[in-house]
């Protein structure tokens, strides 16, 4: 039976997962009442467990050491609770293959490489090279679909990477280039590198190793 999160913990890993954003947008991540997330976010700031920032015209929260150390707790604890633990790190094994075709595919879709200089930028000039890249990225679309499906069995906050990373591919092989890697939106890359951090960070483990 799939385990729904608590709306406290989902904020707090919003914050993880998203790294720095408003509270609209962590609202949002999980579909959580945005009263409830300002109101929790506000209290998390009084425990040390997050921190309001502005940079420039941007202001948002991220977590602080201590606030980290209190969504890993909370998760270490939920996945405990499941008794599902192994199902999720068998799928972490089968994710690192298409981690692996992901980054190779976003740093041929960032750099074409020439005869005199192997980092020259890609301009998308040559069709063939994009769209072999798109292919491999299709390749990823295809296999997340069940890894994603048996994800969201276990813990429901993992459902809908696989519907986003389709979607972002889907405007990508439209024209549009920055639904590949752009992180100012929900692109292959961005949706890839969150359901990344929400893999390692369920299963206690650092991103370095």
């Amino acid at each position: 039976m799939t385990h729904d999160s608590p709306p406290d913990l989902l904020v707090l890993h919003a914050v993880r997962i998203l790294g720095f954003a408003d509270s609209a947008a962590i609202a949002r991540r999980f579909q959580l009442d945005p009263t409830h997330v300002e109101e929790f976010l506000l209290d998390a700031e009084a425990h040390g467990w997050t921190s309001h920032t502005a940079f420039a015209d941007a202001t948002g929260w991220s977590l602080t050491e201590r606030g980290r150390a209190q969504n890993e707790c909370q998760l270490a604890a939920e996945l405990a609770g499941t008794g599902r633990a192994e199902e999720v790190r068998r799928v972490h094994g089968e994710f690192l293959p298409l981690n692996a075709i992901l980054l190779r595919a976003c740093t041929d879709w960032q750099l074409r490489p020439s005869p005199g200089d192997r980092l020259a930028p890609n301009d998308h000039a040559d069709s063939t090279w994009d769209d072999r890249v798109l292919d491999a990225l299709a390749g990823v679309d295809q296999a997340l679909h069940p890894l994603n499906e048996q994800l969201g069995d276990v813990l429901a906050r993992f459902r809908g990477y696989d519907t986003r990373f389709t979607a972002a591919l889907g405007r990508a092989r439209a024209g549009d280039r920055a639904w590949v890697d752009r992180t100012d939106v929900d692109s292959c890359h961005r949706v890839w590198f969150q359901l990344h951090e929400d893999l390692i960070a369920t299963l206690g483990m650092d991103r370095g190793t």
